[in-house]
């Protein structure tokens, strides 16, 4: 018979503890929302598929991890936790502010009410738990032996999430060439990213004929020099003789323009973030 071994330090080390929390909050800011049953359309969807997400795949790296069944997974288990750690706290971040900005009325009162504010309490606990254990988690200088880990590696996750809110923000851009190629450059570099991340969770990137760390800082300058493309093109298409209508409420099509030039500029900064890093790494190395 097998013996199953319980590693206890899965569960009392910080990056344990730390996913412990995430499980707690994340439990109770989607059962707090669920009984109040007012989490329809596809903000509240969006908030609730968060939560119960990574609760579940919280839970499930921690029974992985104190069983310790993870070696026997086909994929880099270092990489996958330190991806799904940024993800996480990205998709949590979102729905602490998602929330309570649109089902949170003011002002706030009643039983009801009260609910959406501890479960957006219990919300913020949680990204500042998967906050933690990215800071914990994060390589120290000089270890390159998970890239998922490093800043390069996170600002990876950072970037293709970036992409996926422009992406749902999308709606009017065929009237406009430079909007077509804004929309092009979002989508090549959301592919090539998730490509990357993919492949180094499933190591994969160790059978390319080329040197890696090099194709990656050249892939870096190019989304930097086409990010820089889109975020010229995109306001100056975008608002170009055209001022904020009146009576634009709630999924008006100026307002998603304006979130998606605020998104590209963040991922532009990212990118530029990244390409420094990766430089450092590959061509700026410590002496022995």
């Amino acid at each position: 018979m097998a013996v199953v071994t319980v590693n206890r330090g899965a569960v009392s080390s910080w990056v344990g503890i730390a996913r412990l929390c995430a499980v707690v909050a994340s439990c109770v800011a989607f059962s707090l929302v669920a009984s109040t049953r007012d989490f329809g359309g596809p903000y509240g969807t969006w908030c609730m598929f968060s939560w119960c997400f990574c609760f579940v795949v919280t839970l499930l790296v921690l029974l992985l991890e104190l069983l310790e069944l993870y070696p026997k997974l086909p994929f880099s288990w270092d990489d996958f936790t330190s991806a799904f750690s940024m993800l996480a706290a990205l998709m949590v971040f979102t729905a602490s502010v998602v929330f309570p900005s649109i089902f949170i009325s003011s002002p706030c009162s009643g039983s009801k009410c009260a609910r959406q504010a501890v479960a957006t309490t219990f919300s913020c606990l949680c990204f500042l738990a998967y906050a933690l254990e990215v800071g914990l988690t994060r390589a120290k200088p000089g270890d390159v032996s998970s890239f998922l880990s490093t800043v390069p590696g996170l600002l990876k996750v950072f970037e293709a999430y970036v992409a996926c809110l422009i992406f749902s923000l999308l709606d009017t851009y065929s009237w406009a060439p430079g909007l077509q190629w804004c929309v092009a450059v979002y989508s090549i570099c959301f592919i090539v990213t998730l490509l990357i991340i993919i492949s180094t969770i499933g190591r994969c990137l160790s059978y390319m004929p080329c040197p890696l760390e090099k194709v990656l800082v050249a892939y870096s300058a190019l989304a930097l020099l086409m990010y820089i493309t889109a975020t010229v093109l995109w306001p100056l298409y975008s608002f170009r003789g055209r001022s904020r209508p009146e009576g634009c409420g709630k999924g008006c099509s100026w307002d998603k323009h304006l979130g998606i030039t605020f998104l590209t500029i963040f991922n532009l900064i990212a990118y530029a973030v990244d390409l420094i890093y990766s430089t450092r790494m590959v061509f700026i190395r410590a002496p022995a």
